[in-house]
């Protein structure tokens, strides 16, 4: 072996050793922050596009870090109460900051059911102005280097630092899930405590709600994609008949989503990949996503075809009459005609959203989330 061969497998050795030194580091969960320890510092960006740090606090007697997220539903159900929390406890000098700890990588979408919306840093930024967050929101979701440090078990996970940002307490926001039930009273304990000079009474609680989404747990994620793009595509003709009774929605209890397109209709097309993405958000609730194609039979090759690149898993018919105006009348005789239609339905036929055109998919997972068939919370 000459010697630049032996430089080459030292260095080949070395890197080697280095990826499993960073495998066995990054890929074990950390340990909670403990009671009593400095508060790691820290440098994100924010929603409201600065970069906070631990010393833009420095004036507040008492910092709370809580680490949360958009998609989770007991995120969501705690949102109102840190809200009022951080409204609340701020002419005290009390300063509250929300990370999100969460890769979008280890995130699938069958686990945003309960969402309009992922963890993703722009999803982030639509959050905090829909519900008008009063406190920076700050994204960790890159590298999760943050997350780390300080340990959060669930989101959300609530951390409380002294003057001398000491952590005085780790837990829950309160013992009370449901939305109405609770008012933060293990969090407000805690603050209290600490305003007035008192040790914290009960330091440490457990918390609940959905876990962090560590980058290095996403095999569940590539495995459910993969199932998904298994699952048989199929195009199912449907007569007049058929369709109304699809309208009429009186045989499930499904909220049910109906899109009216066709092969040559380009925004048809466009906007599809995001019905596909609707439909795996929320097939695991009371909701159904079902399509109807306005292509003449001799197209039903290409439609399948068509259907099958975008992993349509869900119920597909092709309209089996060359008349399409028996079609629109059958859907809605309010409809004019153009591609695409898009009709949101309820159980027992009650339609709650009909647009002729292209949807904006942000507005269609809100309906559908905030619909009472569907909700945010468990």
């Amino acid at each position: 072996m000459n010697r630049l061969s032996g430089i080459l497998v030292i260095l080949i050795l070395v890197s080697v050793y280095q990826v499993n030194l960073f495998s066995q580091t990054v890929h074990t969960e950390p340990e909670t922050l403990a009671t009593g320890s400095k508060a790691p510092d820290f440098s994100l960006p924010g929603v409201d596009g600065k970069t906070y740090s631990l010393d833009d606090f420095r004036k507040s007697p008492v910092l709370v870090v809580i680490f949360s997220c958009n998609h989770c539903p007991t995120a969501q159900a705690y949102e109102d109460r840190i809200i009022s929390f951080s409204k609340e406890y701020k002419p005290k000098g009390v300063d509250v900051v929300v990370i999100s700890p969460n890769s979008v990588d280890a995130l699938n979408y069958s686990e945003l059911g309960y969402s309009d919306m992922g963890d993703s840093f722009d999803d982030m930024k639509q959050r905090a102005s829909d519900k008008g967050f009063p406190f920076p929101y700050l994204y960790d979701g890159d590298n999760q280097k943050v997350a780390l440090a300080y340990g959060p078990v669930a989101t959300p996970h609530c951390f409380v630092f002294d003057k001398e940002r000491i952590l005085r307490y780790n837990g829950r926001v309160d013992g009370s899930e449901k939305p109405g039930t609770g008012k933060g009273e293990d969090l407000r304990n805690a603050v209290d405590a600490l305003l007035a000079g008192r040790p914290v009474s009960n330091p440490v609680t457990k918390v609940f709600g959905c876990s962090v989404k560590w980058a290095w747990k996403n095999e569940y994620t590539k495995k459910l994609y993969e199932q998904w793009a298994r699952l048989p595509v199929t195009l199912e003709e449907i007569d007049v008949n058929g369709v109304r009774d699809l309208i009429r929605n009186t045989s499930s209890n499904k909220l049910r989503l109906i899109n009216i397109w066709a092969t040559w209709c380009g925004p048809c097309k466009t906007e599809f990949p995001d019905l596909v993405i609707i439909d795996r958000m929320y097939r695991g609730r009371d909701f159904e996503f079902i399509t109807i194609s306005a292509d003449k039979q001799q197209r039903k090759d290409d439609a399948l075809k068509f259907l099958k690149s975008q992993q349509a898993s869900n119920k597909n018919y092709i309209f089996n009459d060359d008349d399409v105006y028996k079609l629109i009348e059958a859907v809605d005789p309010d409809w004019r005609g153009a591609l695409p239609f898009t009709i949101l339905i309820e159980p027992g036929g009650k339609i709650v959203y009909k647009k002729q055109d292209m949807i904006d998919p942000h507005e269609m997972k809100k309906l559908i989330v905030e619909n009472k068939y569907i909700g945010r919370y468990y």
